[in-house]
């Protein structure tokens, strides 16, 4: 699409302005013969938190913008200019992105459609560029917000609560099952409306930023589809199903093995696959042959209502091309009737890996021992000898700063060497710190 050779700060000062016409230059003569090239963006949000005094003039950066816009066009006349988020430049580009960031940062994802059709109308060059949000990697919810934006009951109550949230951003749970509805909802109207142009989602990777300090990895913007580590989460099944033509299916999700919820109620899992159709089995009986469509949701209506038996739990999905070819996705997890206490507590396990370093992790607790599915606080690692954790990598492994994802938190410790003993340490603000030796 190109590359924003001004983002944010404002506008400068004359040296400043120079250098920004040396870059676009350098940006399109180094690109010009990329195939995948289809704008050059001059810009995003160029108004906001400006680094100049008066920098945020409208007027002045609208004589810039169009001494860029007309830089742009002498440079490579083939080839369309676009800015996203300063609407006083809408008419100088030739595309322009509004921000609409439905489900987010405001609103619910579910109105994506009203303020894409109200986009559509105002500006004739209409491209979509930024959506999505947050997720933790392994966090998980039977309960995620809808897509009304609304909270509901966990199901544990007699009655059905449900709660509006203002601004998922900050109120919202961070879960991958809620990031998956919204990617999904917003991939289904730009793969079925014939007059919207398209959407660019933000970001495919996790990445560094000197904001954020509160974030449930600190410092790390988390909208990614894979985490810092090219992990991916569960939203990366979801584009994935829309565009890939490798045939897979991939039940949600591999990162969910440990759920809960009263005997009885029935739970619904979704399978993400470009398979025409999919078979899902629980404990070796099938539930069916679903259709793939994408008009439905979720997951292209490959979603089915079932009952999980106490303990283990096994889920095999079968796609099936048109050639008639078969993948395979299996999936075994633990489900139990009985719900978790209030966190008493935090525990430490260790696993060995290949690389010859250890997985240490932390648990949190009830006064019965379960794991508390519920727990979202944040934990600091610590090891204190015969060996180095890996930190501020901005992982889920490498972090010694990081909020659990439903009772778990995890980090990679290399030790020293085998004849000193490995120790390391948990606390956080509720608990005082637990303790693991590892001879």
């Amino acid at each position: 699409m190109g590359r924003a050779a001004w983002c944010r700060g404002g506008l400068g000062n004359e040296t400043w302005k120079k250098n920004t016409k040396t870059m676009l230059k350098e940006i399109i003569h180094q690109n010009y013969n990329h195939p995948s090239i289809i704008l050059w963006s001059l810009g995003n949000e160029i108004y906001w938190l400006p680094d100049f005094e008066n920098g945020d003039d409208r007027a002045a950066i609208n004589t810039y913008l169009k001494e860029l816009n007309d830089y742009a066009h002498e440079l490579d006349p083939s080839r369309k200019t676009a800015i996203r988020k300063y609407y006083e430049g809408a008419d100088i580009v030739d595309v322009f992105s509004p921000s609409i960031w439905s489900g987010w940062y405001s609103g619910s994802y579910k109105s994506y459609q009203k303020a894409i059709d109200t986009y559509k109308k105002e500006y004739p060059h209409f491209l979509h560029t930024e959506y999505g949000g947050s997720s933790h990697l392994g966090r998980h919810t039977e309960n995620p917000i809808t897509g009304e934006g609304k909270i509901q009951a966990d199901g544990w109550e007699e009655a059905i609560v449900q709660t509006d949230v203002a601004n998922i951003a900050q109120i919202g749970d961070w879960s991958e099952n809620y990031i998956v509805d919204l990617f999904d909802w917003h991939l289904r109207i730009s793969e079925n409306d014939s007059t919207f142009v398209g959407n660019a989602q933000w970001a495919f990777k996790d990445f560094g930023t000197p904001l954020r300090p509160e974030n449930a990895i600190p410092y790390m913007n988390q909208k990614g589809l894979v985490d810092r580590a090219g992990n991916p989460k569960d939203a990366f099944y979801v584009f994935k199903s829309y565009w890939s033509k490798a045939p897979f299916t991939y039940i949600e999700s591999h990162t969910w093995t440990e759920r809960q919820g009263p005997k009885g109620l029935s739970r619904s899992v979704s399978v993400y696959s470009n398979c025409p159709e999919v078979e899902l089995f629980l404990n070796g009986k099938s539930l069916g042959v679903k259709k793939r469509d994408i008009k439905a949701f979720p997951a292209a209506g490959l979603n089915w209502d079932l009952n999980f038996k106490e303990g283990e739990n096994k889920l095999l999905a079968i796609g099936k091309t048109k050639e008639g070819k078969t993948v395979e996705d299996a999936l075994t997890l633990n489900y139990r009737f009985t719900k978790n206490g209030k966190a008493k507590g935090l525990k430490l396990e260790y696993t060995k890996l290949e690389n010859g370093n250890y997985l240490i992790t932390a648990i949190a607790h009830d006064s019965e021992g379960l794991r508390c599915l519920d727990y979202e606080s944040r934990v600091y690692f610590q090891c204190l000898s015969g060996g180095e954790a890996y930190k501020s990598l901005g992982t889920p492994t490498g972090s010694e700063s990081i909020e659990m994802a439903n009772g778990k938190a995890s980090i990679e410790v290399k030790r020293h060497n085998s004849e000193a003993p490995l120790e390391v340490m948990v606390l956080n603000q509720n608990f005082k710190g637990t303790y693991l030796t590892i001879e």
